[in-house]
């Protein structure tokens, strides 16, 4: 599939660049290692004159609170500093752990209903809005989460409130894993006898277009999507609500870098096709819509950057016919999702 051209041959061939350096991902502690002072009676001749050979001490002198040290007391404090402070060890260095999809905070109602749904992922708990009624989607999230023996625990508004990470929880609360993420080689499998149909997304920050994104992506019919691990918004509370439960369900790659993941989906066989408002091509005529093919989506304002605008087969435009000159990420999402999702061939399997 990689060798098939939209149109004439790829753009920028098969062109990979990695960084060849690494960051060192912690620091070795320095050691503080205290070594104690004498008090008095661990230096020689300084007791007075005149003290009878009966006179006997761990210490050879007298201390200056006339007391002399027990036996080894000093080594006893020089060692007990050591223990307590850190290692040094130059030649170790502690890497920090990586950052995940996130995800373990989950709120609004429907988003906690397709948690449990789904069974993907262990639930620990569920907390409601003891005022609230258990009517409609309510008393599914109750029932669902009996049925799977997770804990509900009722607590007052206020104390829901502190709980949240969102403005408007909407009375149900639940913490549960994190989110499992799949391998990037993975993500370029035919699914349902299909060819893969992804989503990338380039530096988006803003947790409810994300929410809104992975929304739009699961109800079109997308197998996948690409997260970079930095530089990007994970699946914050405010994401899983925006995306109502679409977390649930759909497969998601974190990669370290986008340009170098979209030069891996080029090699895999995959179309990569940017979506920017300079783009050389209609979303509406794009040739590889039926084939394997990965949209990719840059952030607010900037839209994409310009090293993975370079990576791409080819960079798509939405006509726009009004006085605007573009639309917001998740709006500019659906209309090229739901483009390339009427332009598929079916599911046969």
């Amino acid at each position: 599939m990689a060798g098939r051209s939209p149109g004439g041959s790829r753009r920028g061939g098969s062109d990979r660049s990695r960084s060849s350096g690494s960051r060192s991902a912690g620091r070795g502690g320095k050691g503080s290692g205290a070594s104690g002072r004498a008090t008095g009676g661990s230096r020689g001749g300084g007791g007075p004159k005149g003290a009878g050979p009966g006179r006997s001490g761990g210490a050879r002198g007298g201390a200056p609170s006339g007391r002399a040290n027990p036996p080894g007391s000093e080594r006893a404090r020089q060692g007990a500093a050591a223990r307590r402070a850190p290692r040094k060890d130059p030649g170790r260095t502690t890497a920090p752990k990586e950052r995940g999809l996130g995800g373990t905070q989950v709120e609004g109602r429907q988003a906690v209903r397709e948690l449990l749904l789904a069974g993907r992922r262990k639930v620990y708990e569920v907390f409601l809005n003891a005022e609230m009624d258990r009517a409609d989607i309510v008393g599914d999230i109750v029932d669902l989460a009996d049925e799977l023996r997770v804990p509900i625990t009722e607590v007052s508004r206020g104390r829901l409130d502190s709980i949240s990470h969102t403005e408007a929880p909407q009375g149900v609360v639940a913490r549960a894993a994190e989110l499992p993420h799949t391998a990037l080689h993975d993500l370029c499998e035919p699914v349902d006898g299909r060819p893969p149909f992804l989503l990338a997304v380039d530096g988006v920050t803003d947790p409810g277009n994300l929410g809104a994104l992975l929304r739009i992506a699961e109800c079109a019919g997308v197998t996948g999507v690409v997260l970079p691990r930095h530089r990007a918004v994970h699946v914050t509370p405010t994401v899983t609500k925006a995306a109502a439960g679409a977390v649930e369900y759909l497969r998601m790659a974190l990669v370290g870098g986008l340009p170098t993941a979209i030069s891996d989906l080029r090699d895999a066989g995959v179309w990569v096709v940017g979506l920017d408002a300079g783009g050389e091509v209609s979303v509406h005529d794009l040739p590889v819509a039926t084939d394997a093919v990965c949209l990719v989506l840059g952030a607010e304002g900037k839209g994409l950057s310009r090293l993975a605008a370079q990576r791409c087969d080819l960079v798509a435009s939405i006509p726009l016919h009004g006085h605007l000159s573009s639309l917001n990420v998740a709006s500019a999402g659906a209309v090229a999702c739901y483009e390339i999702a009427r332009r598929r061939p079916p599911a046969t399997v």
